[in-house]
């Protein structure tokens, strides 16, 4: 393949079928890793509710966000400040059992344009406080999980100078479902290592069903072990946009080391893997790896004749795009266009013959010639005007399936059901045309 040519973003004044979405909901879904952690959305209560309806319909779980309730004018003649305070009051007044372990206080545009205090609220506030500046107008959801994760680990997480041989810290990107983040947990597990994710939603969105369900985040990383996970003495950080919080951890103790992964889908990526913790550990993987990895080279092989003559239009965010470009080629496919939602330095090794910041507007022009589209569930209106064109939903929102906690793309077994998948919606589609 030549190498691809990334077009910069088009200079048209709006988003038409936008595939972007903004950095509050990253990091209310970040926030929403921590057990018992109150999200806080500092923004009107529209601003909240839109993000509450499109976390409840993609997981089918209630979720527990919050907001200060700030409209244009009382942002300009109360002050943010004030409203952040009554908001936690009025909350914790109202419901005497909420004992919320943290409190995720995260802004939008409105707020920001202001320019509140958000850092000084928290001496007034006796729970543990975590702000991120995290304005609407910037960035998108991929960077509003990166700059949550990296202030839970500035704000909260203490300085160490020793580290634990058998721990080990996972950073993985906002693009992981709840069962892909305990498949690579469970597999530092199988290596002797201590893990924890930040942010984890392994157990906080996995679909398990638990009494007060939606009142605050019921999974994920404590409080205190963000506290301690400076004494890790790995953290390995998954697609390019976990740099941040990885360095952020590396300057509470510069004896950690880093091991950082564009992804782990295909053999290639997961080889690398593997193959690093292999390397620490000095130990050979279990069966059950190896046995999946022999399945993925199989699987590689029966779909190769469907793939490897088929063209693709995948968009997401960057660091999904990455892994997913990645194992469509290793199986001989063309990605004709990715189309990312921001801007990253990921999409300068993205496998495509071209890479745009954009919309699915952008994207069609190349659809009427793909066999198929990757994309979240906003595509699949405009596929009615191209039946040869089959789509699989991958990305955020997907309100067509149910069971996206449990869709798991990565390692060894998510990619060998992944390209399953794929040719089999390949198949499908060309045996109807």
């Amino acid at each position: 393949m030549e190498p691809h040519r990334i077009i910069p973003p088009s200079s048209k004044p709006l988003q038409v079928n936008p595939i972007k979405h903004s950095q509050p909901m990253g990091a209310t879904l970040a926030f929403l890793g921590v057990k018992d952690c109150m999200p806080l959305m500092h923004a009107a209560q529209g601003c909240a509710s839109y993000t509450k309806v499109f976390f409840t319909r993609h997981f089918n779980e209630p979720i527990a966000v919050r907001n200060t309730s700030v409209s244009d004018i009382t942002a300009v003649l109360d002050g943010g400040d004030y409203s952040i305070l009554m908001a936690i009051e009025n909350i914790t007044e109202k419901e005497k059992n909420l004992r919320p372990s943290m409190i995720g206080l995260h802004t939008t545009g409105l707020t920001e344009t202001k320019g509140d205090d958000v850092r000084g609220v928290g001496t007034h506030i006796e729970i543990p406080y975590v702000f991120v500046n995290t304005p609407d107008y910037e960035g998108g959801m991929e960077s509003g999980w990166a700059l949550t994760a990296t202030a839970i680990v500035e704000q909260l997480t203490r300085s160490a100078t020793e580290v634990k041989p058998n721990k080990l810290v996972l950073l993985p990107h906002v693009s992981m479902q709840p069962i892909e983040v305990e498949k690579l947990k469970c597999l530092c597990w199988d290596f002797g290592f201590e893990t924890c994710a930040l942010p984890d939603i392994s157990t906080s969105l996995d679909g398990y069903w638990e009494e007060g369900q939606g009142k605050l985040a019921n999974g994920g990383i404590t409080v205190n072990e963000v506290r301690d996970l400076a004494t890790a003495s790995v953290v390995v950080s998954i697609g390019a946009s976990m740099q941040k919080p990885a360095a952020a951890l590396l300057a509470k103790n510069p004896s950690i080391l880093h091991l950082h992964f564009e992804h782990v889908m295909g053999l290639e990526g997961c080889d690398n893997f593997v193959g690093a913790l292999m390397k620490l550990r000095h130990s050979e993987p279990k069966p059950s790896i190896k046995r999946w990895r022999s399945r993925l080279q199989d699987a590689m092989l029966d779909t190769h004749f469907l793939i490897g003559t088929s063209h693709f239009v995948v968009t997401g965010e960057p660091d999904m795009l990455s892994g997913i470009c990645a194992l469509l080629c290793s199986v001989g496919g063309t990605v004709d266009l990715a189309v990312s939602t921001v801007p990253s330095p990921v999409l300068e090794s993205v496998e495509a013959d071209r890479v745009i910041v954009g919309d699915l507007e952008d994207a069609e022009s190349y659809i009427e010639n793909a066999d198929l589209l990757i994309s979240n569930f906003h595509a699949e209106r405009i596929l009615h005007s191209y039946p040869h064109t089959a789509l699989v939903i991958r990305g955020f929102p997907n309100y067509e399936e149910l069971g996206n906690q449990l869709k798991n793309d990565q390692l060894y077994e998510g990619s060998t059901y992944f390209l399953f998948e794929i040719a089999n919606a390949l198949r499908h589609v060309k045996h109807h045309a």
